[in-house]
């Protein structure tokens, strides 16, 4: 199997000549670099761990000093001496001794060691040319897919964004820490922790839901996930107002089911305090309404929410449209509205397990590579409905359609309406809602009992219901718009 893997290599570097040629340019190499590498590690063992470590096969440009470097390699995972007499016997056994030019291009190497001292600039200037010669073959791959209408737009994008991301991280290396290092690292957060006021990530607008996750944190992936018409967009559109409006933090939404004009009304519903089905033109409003409207929406009209519909969204098309919001627009947080309706990788088609395992394994790898919390929105399964003994309540295990969103998740979150699901009658209970943090991988589970207000599409606090109240009874008495604060909400902790 060793013959076709150098058999490719060479073809690969014959491309880069032809296309350095076409060009009018050599391929970026240093041989006399690669020979002192060679000779150093032949003659000098102190240096084999500095190059093994650093250094890969594709590191050498000469095919003959990357045989060379493979049967060193070879040696070294056998915890076998590297030397002249080893590394020609290996040679030999792979059938490339003479293909290199036999013994005497080996002793002609041993000469021509530079400082072993030198080593790690060495080392990095083979590095460099690497990562040079990675970025041409990238961007001939770029070229070539960019020909090609097959080749679906977003695809393209995102490949050539992995591709130049694949080529410079050989210039990224992470190096083992000591603890003392370490320590002092975590001392100093937390003395900045002391010293600022407030969350460590992004604020949800519920005190009861932020001081169990100090803020929706970087590059969490928190999975919002209820019954149908449970509440789970009212939600998520909540905490996107609340980021957007109440603390100037940019927010993307990515509706995949509702348009945006839908969630817009849903938006100026909850904002405005007017029935919902005056927002809808069921019927019409006052005049001191439309007052209270305009005046109430002033803050939501400035606020950094961006709001893409796309429908049927493709994992990929969402990866780049993330990426460019996060660096022009500075987003802080992401809301997908929801997983299952995402399109996953064609080849997957009909295997929808495995679509949604891959779609949700993107969503987490993009959170850690943007360093935004990404909160996605899951249906669950009818378990939870059935299930007798525990009043409905859901389960991690009733998260539909695959299991690894729940292994991928940081934080799982429930919302739990009992009336909804027929496990009360009570009158009373028919507001009573339960955000359920099933799963938090940095701290504390809990149920945290809230209130629904159906007709104004808001979820609030227990404590804030007198003034929920108090704020009804303000607008059936057709006070005008001078009663609300600066911000066009009523003065409720929300």
């Amino acid at each position: 199997m060793a013959e076709p893997s150098r058999k490719t290599k060479k073809d690969s570097s014959l491309n880069l000549d032809t296309l350095g040629l076409a060009m009018g340019n050599t391929p970026p190499q240093a041989l006399d670099v690669e020979e002192a590498v060679l000779g150093a590690i032949l003659v000098e063992p102190s240096t084999v761990d500095d190059t093994m470590g650093e250094l890969s096969p594709e590191c050498f440009y000469d095919p003959k000093h990357r045989m060379i470097f493979e049967a060193m390699v070879s040696l070294n995972r056998e915890h076998t001496a590297i030397d002249l007499i080893t590394v020609s016997d290996r040679l030999r056994s792979l059938g490339n001794l003479e293909t290199i030019g036999g013994p005497v291009a080996l002793a002609d190497l041993s000469q021509k060691i530079g400082a072993a001292a030198h080593i790690e600039y060495y080392v990095k200037i083979l590095k460099q040319k690497t990562i040079q010669r990675d970025l041409i073959k990238a961007s001939v791959d770029i070229l070539k897919q960019s020909y090609d209408d097959a080749t679906n737009v977003d695809e393209l994008i995102d490949n050539a964004q992995s591709k130049i991301y694949g080529a410079i991280q050989n210039s990224v290396r992470k190096d083992v820490q000591e603890i003392g290092a370490l320590i002092n690292d975590a001392m100093e957060d937390i003395q900045k922790n002391q010293n600022t006021v407030g969350l460590s990530g992004v604020p949800s607008g519920y005190v009861s839901i932020d001081s169990i996750t100090q803020g929706w944190q970087p590059s969490d992936l928190i999975i919002l996930a209820a019954r149908p018409s449970v509440g789970k967009t009212a939600f998520s559109l909540n905490i996107a107002r609340n980021a957007a409006v109440d603390h100037h933090m940019p927010v993307a939404f990515f509706s995949l089911e509702m348009s945006a004009k839908q969630l817009v009304k849903r938006l100026m519903t909850s904002e405005s305090g007017l029935p919902a089905d005056k927002i809808k033109g069921g019927s019409k409003l006052e005049s001191y309404e439309w007052v209270q409207l305009e005046d109430t929406l002033r803050n939501l009209s400035k606020a950094p929410l961006y709001i893409d519909d796309t429908p049927g969204m493709p994992v990929m098309e969402f990866r780049t449209k993330a990426k460019r919001l996060v660096n022009q627009k500075g987003v802080r947080l992401i809301v997908v509205d929801y997983l299952q309706l995402m399109q996953g990788p064609t080849e997957l088609k009909g295997l929808r397990e495995q679509e949604v395992a891959y779609i949700s394994r993107t969503l987490k790898a993009t959170a850690k590579e943007l360093d935004v919390p990404i909160i996605a929105l899951s249906q669950l399964s009818r378990n939870a409905v059935q299930r007798a003994g525990a009043v409905g309540k859901p389960q991690l295990s009733d998260l539909r359609e695959s299991g690894s969103i729940e292994q991928d998740a940081d934080l799982v979150v429930f919302i739990h309406r009992p009336d909804f699901v027929g496990m009360s009658e009570n009158p009373e209970d028919k507001e009573k809602t339960y955000i359920i943090i099933a799963k938090h991988r940095n701290g504390e589970t809990c149920d945290i009992p809230m209130l629904f207000k159906s007709e104004r599409v808001r979820f609030v606090e227990m404590n804030d219901s007198l003034d929920m109240r108090a704020d009804s009874i303000t607008y059936e008495s057709g006070m005008n718009s001078g009663d609300f604060d600066d911000s066009g909400f009523d003065n409720s902790p929300f």
